[in-house]
């Protein structure tokens, strides 16, 4: 029994030395460890609130230029360099972009004049017809005048008093067949000059001309090939009207398309151009919304202005619709608000926020190596930085953002510290070729 309470004994005074020792070891450690704290300074800047999107440049005007008529493309016309038309040729309006074969359509369009002609004949033969017409009307009409008076005075047989009065009727049905005649000569002119125009215009078709100054971003044919024409134009060419202009078509998400209006500015870029910013304004809201995968879009036209000639159509650009903007503001990065340091190391507890006035707390660095909050009134947060109002603070005065333990220790966002007790991951080995540059190192140095 006496040896058993011993053993108890023993074994509690040595869990007293080992907490005593474990008590003695933190205190050590802690008082070795030093922090640094990870500063940023205040700075005058642009503060933008801006809305994200992507979009495809678009030329301003795009003219789908096709076939009216069928057959094979015979030949290109020339562009204002003299060149065949092709990708890129600049046209003027009027200048010929293809030539489609004729031949057909040559001969129609004579066969219409033929009959044009035949039909203006007819005219003129109805027209000698209708006076012939009158002139036996006004024949018959006398000696009918003169049967009848004759008849009065029993001077003339019946016979002949029947045959005057029948040639005058006679007279007056020829008359109006010619009349008739002449109207259907005339109308038979309209049909032909409408046919003539028709197969004029067919004709005329068979040059495809631009029909506005441009640029050929698209040729769809090549010689020999031939193009049928049906109710929808076939396409042929694309004729971009003014590349000093064009447009970004961006797609919005819904949830952003209320705070998007018209007459916006906007800035972009494109992957073809780092570095390069675009201007451009909003014209445009469309407001036939496209469903894809649950998501409701809507398309955004900006105008751009494209002087310098750099956008071509069908770039890919990174769009900004700016919401609001600050320019020449302090401003801090939107991190040392998160920041939140431990209570040991600050030299007085957090003061109460009034967020009515967007008040946020800042931490900066004492004399005494502690950190003392500093109550600021934010303005504008673009998400990365925030503006601050007032003069808390001035350019240039550093606002700790993190703090790390000295000898490499890792940063602490919430002020932590690193526990001494906790084991330390392996260092393994690189892979691969970075793997095989090591190794080598190492057996040069004669590791």
């Amino acid at each position: 029994m006496k040896r058993a309470i011993k053993i108890i004994a023993a074994f509690l005074i040595l869990l007293i030395l080992i907490w005593i020792g474990t008590l003695l070891f933190r205190s050590t450690a802690s008082a070795s460890v030093k922090h640094v704290f990870k500063t940023d300074k205040i700075q005058r800047t642009d503060v933008v609130r801006s809305i994200s999107a992507t979009g495809t440049v678009e030329p301003e005007e795009l003219i789908n230029v096709g076939a009216q008529v069928n057959g094979p493309i015979m030949s290109f016309g020339k562009d204002i360099d003299g060149k065949n038309v092709d990708y890129g040729s600049r046209v003027k309006k009027g200048m010929v972009l293809a030539q489609i074969d004729d031949e057909t359509y040559r001969a129609e369009h004579q066969q219409a004049n033929a009959s044009h002609a035949q039909a203006k004949a007819s005219i003129l033969s109805a027209e000698a017809e209708i006076k012939q017409a009158e002139a036996r009307l006004v024949l018959a009409k006398n000696n009918w005048d003169r049967a009848q008076m004759l008849q009065k005075q029993d001077a003339i047989s019946k016979t002949d008093y029947d045959t005057y009065q029948s040639n005058y009727y006679s007279a007056e049905a020829d008359l109006s067949s010619a009349k008739a005649k002449l109207a259907q000569s005339k109308a038979s002119l309209l049909s032909a000059e409408a046919q003539l125009i028709k197969t004029k215009r067919n004709l005329d078709y068979c040059k495809i001309v631009s029909p506005v100054d441009g640029i050929v971003i698209d040729r769809r044919v090549s010689v020999g090939q031939t193009v049928v024409s049906n109710q929808t134009a076939s396409s042929i060419f694309l004729v971009a009207k003014d590349f000093k202009k064009m447009q970004v078509w961006v797609s919005v998400n819904e949830a952003d398309i209320g705070s998007i209006r018209p007459g916006m500015p906007v800035i972009f870029s494109v992957d073809a151009f780092p570095g390069v910013e675009f201007q451009g304004t909003v014209s445009r809201i469309r407001l036939n919304a496209t469903l894809s995968s649950n998501v409701v879009t809507y398309i955004v036209e900006v105008n751009t202005d494209n002087t310098s000639g750099k956008l071509i159509p069908y770039l890919t650009a990174n769009v900004k619709f700016i919401r609001s903007r600050r320019t020449g503001v302090l401003a801090v990065s939107a991190s040392a608000f998160r920041f939140v340091p431990s209570p040991d190391l600050t030299e007085a507890p957090a003061p109460q926020l009034d967020r009515t006035k967007r008040e946020r707390l800042l931490w900066v660095k004492s004399a005494k190596g502690k950190l003392r909050p500093v109550v600021v009134e934010t303005g504008l947060n673009s998400g990365l930085v925030i503006e601050l109002v007032g003069n808390t603070l001035k350019e240039g005065d550093e606002i700790v953002t993190g703090v790390s333990m000295a000898g490499g220790g890792p940063a602490m966002g919430d002020g932590g510290q690193q526990n001494p007790f906790m084991p330390k991951m392996p260092k393994m080995p690189a892979r691969g070729t970075a793997g095989q540059r090591q190794r080598q190192m190492e057996r040069s140095s004669g590791k």
